[in-house]
């Protein structure tokens, strides 16, 4: 069986993973899932009351997200949006899947993500959780690293996803 690839788009709230995320997903022809699909409603409303998460409250998050990926190989590839924090969270991930995942982080300054968060609507995230976020980080070693500027648009950041050698940019075995 011909496996398919898995690219997940992570990175920090206010990113812009879901958007980059469903533009590459358009562009390569792949379905695209939010990892915020995946929450249990107990998860949503600790963050829309400012309560952070917690690895207890990550884990059947993460194993979800994991099965899920095992599928989507199958069935022709997927795009992932999810902000895998943590080399732990991208390792459940990556136990989900039989080839390496395609990792793609969106990088950007406190400032600019905290504008971002601060604009959005309908988000239950609020910019007093990005610190938290942004402690919690552990930025990959691996992967192709995107380095988020303000006057960029989303559509400028897939371009440069699509440009760089994203068949390459794997997590090493």
């Amino acid at each position: 069986m011909q496996l398919s690839s898995i690219y997940i788009v992570m990175g920090v709230s206010g990113s812009g993973k879901t958007t980059v995320g469903k533009l590459l997903a358009e562009r390569l022809e792949l379905p695209f899932h939010d990892a915020d699909d995946f929450h249990p409603a107990a998860n949503i409303e600790k963050m829309s009351n400012g309560i952070p998460l917690d690895d207890d409250d990550r884990a059947g998050w993460l194993a979800d997200m994991a099965k899920a990926i095992t599928k989507w190989e199958t069935t022709g590839g997927a795009v992932l949006a999810c902000s895998a924090l943590k080399e732990a969270y991208r390792q459940t991930l990556q136990g989900g899947a039989r080839q390496s995942l395609r990792w793609v982080f969106l990088d950007g300054s406190r400032e600019l993500l905290s504008d971002r968060i601060e604009h959005r609507k309908g988000h239950y995230m609020a910019v007093d959780m990005l610190d938290s976020q942004l402690e919690t980080l552990e930025k990959p070693a691996y992967g192709l690293h995107i380095e988020l500027r303000k006057e960029e648009t989303p559509k400028q950041v897939t371009d440069k996803i699509m440009q760089a050698d994203i068949a390459s940019e794997t997590k090493p075995a």
